[in-house]
């Protein structure tokens, strides 16, 4: 198999396992313990299984495509650049994704899905439990659609473009499951954003701290914020 079919596959292979994670992990664990309810306990076991999606492909880029995980070599930035870059990088998510989710709610009438209602309740003052699913989010998602992912898309269609646009698109499906049209949009549109600040700036860890602000703040919200009037957020 050639360098770009492995590739190729283990970009299939990653986006299969998100997506069987998305969709069949609390049935799955629910199977396992016996739990008929959706709990923190729950959750958190599936943001476990998330690191171990990542390791699958690490260990796949090492032993199968013999290639470095991060094919783009991490550049290094004086401190002030790392809080200049993170805190222009949030706001463009933050208002960016504020005003789409305004949009779609104007067109759609759209209202907060059940599992947003759900999350709600899981991570009210739980924060271990907050601060955990923001690393993970932050460290797995990065790693594997920017980190991983986009680079060998680039490279499999000779364009950066597709990198960046293909990238960003399975990002905003993998959140469908959330159960909203603005949480496909807006992952969309954050992946977009990440994925053009990646390819410019060959930073991983920028991006990661990034994520992590962006959804450590969104869960704090959640948690000090009535759920019924999250839609404004």
């Amino acid at each position: 198999m050639s360098l770009n079919g492995k590739y190729s596959l283990g970009i299939l292979l990653t986006f299969v396992l998100l997506a069987a994670v998305m969709l069949y992990i609390f049935p799955f664990i629910a199977m396992i313990t016996g739990e008929k309810n959706f709990t923190a306990t729950s959750f958190l076991y599936s943001r476990m299984v998330l690191w171990m999606v990542l390791a699958i492909t690490f260990l796949y880029s090492f032993l199968i495509e013999k290639q470095p995980f991060l094919l783009w070599k991490d550049k290094n930035y004086s401190f002030l650049f790392y809080l200049k870059k993170i805190l222009r990088l949030y706001l463009i998510c933050a208002i960016g994704g504020a005003f789409l989710n305004l949009f779609i709610k104007i067109i759609t009438h759209e209202n907060s899905g059940d599992k947003i209602a759900q999350l709600s309740s899981v991570f009210k003052n739980n924060y271990p439990l907050i601060v955990f699913t923001c690393l993970t989010a932050g460290v797995v998602e990065e790693f594997l659609m920017r980190g991983y992912m986009q680079p060998r898309i680039e490279k499999i269609y000779k364009n950066q473009y597709a990198g960046i646009a293909v990238s960003a698109f399975l990002f905003g499906i993998l959140h469908m499951t959330y159960g909203t049209i603005s949480q496909v949009i807006i992952p969309f549109f954050i992946g977009v954003v990440f994925a053009m600040f990646y390819k410019k700036y060959s930073n991983i860890k920028i991006l990661i701290m990034c994520h992590f602000m962006y959804d450590f703040v969104s869960l704090m919200i959640m948690n000090f914020i009535n759920f019924k009037h999250l839609s404004v957020f």
